[in-house]
């Protein structure tokens, strides 16, 4: 089954997500139109700041638990160290236990950093979707295809032209099938997601095969050079191309501008890193080294894909590292002013009367924040009930005079008195 990029993302999850950021994003544009500022780059740093201001919260408790993470995990390499090597049921259930309460400490969720980043990811895929396809969420981008759409489909209904282009290996199934043969409005999006994807070499292919069409291809791409030019170059189109036309050309800015994409993409995202903060290593070299590796690689898989894929998400790229760099400034600066001893024990009184109304273990602070454990077993007054019933129970059974059963409770008895 071929799927229409322009019928927009159908998926459960991602579908939904698209599509309420994609009509933000048009509304944005609209905005913008009004202004006389009608431009595709502009909407897209704007919807990104939009996207990451929205998502502070989620961050905020996500650089909250680092913060809280490296504070505590001295703590928790003390239990692990502790319990090592020991595998018996006991050990393992101790362990656990300890390592609980030092969370419940803190006040941390162990899941808490993965279910924030389960919740970004369908935003970021959502986001990515609506950038890499423009025409699917922009109404008023959309149209600027048309009328060529329906003429070139008129004209070449078989989309043998079509398939020449660079942006139609992925759509060569669609290109091929009934719908398309069919035509109507579904033909009419296939065309315009091929249009989509053409650089400067694909409108010369079009304009040489379908002279007639020079008029309404060049009102085309006068439209989407209108929405699409940004600090003097098509985001529409890849580095890797402008690089090489802007070589050919010999246009000394657009080799330049082609450059300084990935360029920034990748320092951005460097720069971003390095001011994340991070949990201690704890002197692990193997783990210091894998981190070290993956910060080297992140930025330089940001250069590549900001060189390959049209330019419009490497300024997306930027954008984001560059404004999250910004909001980690003020976040530092917050989180570092944190009192952390005050917030664990507030954390730990919390955890003492949620164990005290359950009867159960409960876990002690002294005022300085600093912990000491303080195990005691309390029993809920059902419990405490049942335990009476049993030891009367035992009392007033008759034993045989002169068995072992018949002393033990004797002893069991004298106990009781004594403690009473």
């Amino acid at each position: 089954m071929y799927s229409m990029l322009l019928t927009k993302n159908s998926g459960r999850i991602i579908g939904p997500i698209a599509t309420l950021l994609g009509w933000v994003m048009d509304k944005i544009f609209e905005l913008l139109s009004m202004i006389g500022l009608p431009n595709v780059g502009l909407a897209i740093i704007i919807m990104t700041i939009l996207v990451n201001v929205l998502m502070l919260p989620l961050t905020y408790k996500q650089q909250k638990f680092s913060k809280l993470q490296r504070k505590m995990q001295p703590e928790l390499n003390k239990i692990q160290n502790k319990y090592k090597g020991k595998t018996d049921e006991a050990s393992v259930t101790a362990q656990q236990r300890e390592t609980q309460e030092v969370y419940a400490k803190y006040g941390v969720n162990p899941a808490g950093s993965c279910v924030q980043l389960l919740i970004q990811m369908p935003i970021l895929f959502g986001l990515y979707r609506v950038f890499y396809n423009i025409p699917a969420y922009l109404e008023t981008v959309k149209a600027a295809f048309f009328p060529l759409a329906e003429e070139l489909y008129a004209a070449d209904p078989a989309g043998k032209v079509l398939s020449t282009l660079s942006g139609a290996a992925q759509f060569s199934k669609n290109i091929s099938s009934d719908t398309f043969a069919a035509g109507g409005e579904a033909a009419h999006n296939i065309v315009i997601d091929v249009l989509n994807k053409c650089n400067t070499a694909d409108w010369a292919i079009l304009k040489e095969n379908f002279a007639a069409l020079s008029s309404s291809i060049d009102s085309t791409v006068s439209k989407l050079t209108t929405y699409n030019n940004f600090l003097g170059i098509n985001i529409a189109n890849s580095p890797s191309f402008l690089l090489k036309t802007s070589f050919a050309d010999k246009a000394w800015l657009g080799m330049f501008a082609a450059i300084m994409v990935p360029v920034l993409a990748a320092a951005t995202q460097f720069i971003n890193i390095k001011m994340m903060p991070t949990a201690d290593n704890n002197g692990n070299d193997q783990t210091a080294a894998t981190m070290k590796s993956m910060n080297l690689m992140m930025p330089i898989m940001s250069a590549f894909f900001c060189y390959t894929l049209p330019a419009g998400m490497g300024i997306y790229w930027i954008a984001s590292a560059v404004v999250r760099s910004i909001i980690q400034v003020f976040m530092n600066k917050h989180i570092d002013k944190m009192d952390i001893d005050a917030m664990i024990e507030k954390n730990m009184e919390k955890y003492n009367e949620k164990k005290q109304k359950e009867g159960n273990v409960h876990y002690a602070a002294s005022k300085s924040g600093s912990s000491t454990r303080n195990y005691s077993t309390s029993l809920s007054r059902s419990d405490e009930k049942k335990l009476e019933e049993k030891k009367k129970a035992n009392q007033s059974r008759k034993y045989k005079s002169g068995s072992l059963t018949a002393k033990a409770n004797m002893l069991n008895r004298s106990y009781d008195s004594e403690d009473k």
